[in-house]
């Protein structure tokens, strides 16, 4: 299926982005913008941004949509990574860092720990942070949850990535009401983060199911949602279906945003969970807790 012209995007000029990947080698940090071929890596590098991922680059689950290599070896954690994170985020300079993973189910917490220790380093070298985590569902641990969150991040993101019916095959070891619990959990839990959940469309699903889903989110105390569109990295992965059009795009974010009453909805073909995500700082200025 040829991508539409909606779709095309400028190839990112080495000098501009040659600085941030430059720094995260020295620093031996992946990002998620590298391991999992983000669309829009040049235009974050070149900004100076990126999302970083942590406890990988392996990840424990094989979900036949994502790009990120499947590696069920059991593994330590990295003790100075933390450091290396905190040092990076001081040397770049950032307003705002978000903190992901790959999901390590090998591990009892599910990696909850690292997320703390990676909070607490940037917080020491860069005080005036915000922090955004991209967490896991930690296989229904609330223990581990309780451990993030204690914390304190400034915004929690969970992705629901896609709709009940096409679960079992885009997420086969994710359930979507436990990850519908886990935002729950979290906007009663600790009600001054803010909590985030994104999906991608064009595997399948309606424009009804999606407006069921954001519906849904909402009703669990969701504050923003992203929606981006759905690109098969390769011919091993799950094929798109349909090419949804900017103008649906814009649809979904205006009924969010003033049906719904989302904070915020981030809506393009080509938004990912932690695309412009530097913007959270206005709506916590505008929307304190």
């Amino acid at each position: 299926m040829l991508k539409p012209t909606w779709l095309r995007v400028k190839a990112p000029q080495p000098e501009r982005i040659g600085a941030v990947a430059d720094l995260l080698l020295d620093l031996k940090l992946n990002t998620v913008c590298q391991e999992a071929s983000c669309p829009n890596i040049g235009e974050c590098f070149a900004g100076g941004t990126a999302t970083f991922l942590i406890m990988g680059p392996g990840c424990t689950r094989a979900c036949p949509y994502c790009d990120i290599d499947f590696d069920q070896t059991i593994r330590g954690l990295d003790a100075t990574e933390p450091y290396r994170l905190g040092e990076a985020v001081a040397r770049l300079g950032l307003n705002h860092v978000v903190i992901t993973s790959v999901t390590r189910d090998d591990l009892v917490d599910g990696g909850a720990s690292q997320f703390v220790a990676c909070i607490d380093q940037v917080r020491k070298r860069s005080s005036n942070t915000t922090i955004e985590l991209l967490i896991p569902d930690f296989c229904g641990n609330w223990s581990a949850l309780s451990t993030v969150m204690d914390a304190s991040p400034n915004v929690l993101n969970h992705n629901i990535e896609t709709v009940p019916r096409l679960f079992p095959r885009v997420r086969p070891k994710g359930i979507y009401s436990r990850s519908l619990e886990l935002l729950k959990r979290v906007s009663e839990g600790w009600p001054k983060t803010y909590t985030k959940s994104g999906l991608m469309v064009g595997l399948g699903e309606t424009d009804a199911e999606v407006i069921q889903v954001i519906s849904e989110l909402r009703k669990n105390e969701v504050d923003i949602v992203t929606i981006g569109q759905y690109l098969s990295p390769s011919d091993r992965h799950l094929s798109v279906k349909r090419f949804v059009t900017p103008d649906q795009f814009d649809f979904f974010r205006h009924y969010g945003e003033k049906e719904l009453g989302f904070l915020q909805v981030i809506s393009s073909p080509l938004t990912r969970s932690s695309y412009h995500a530097g913007e959270v700082r206005k709506l916590i200025a505008n929307h304190p807790r």
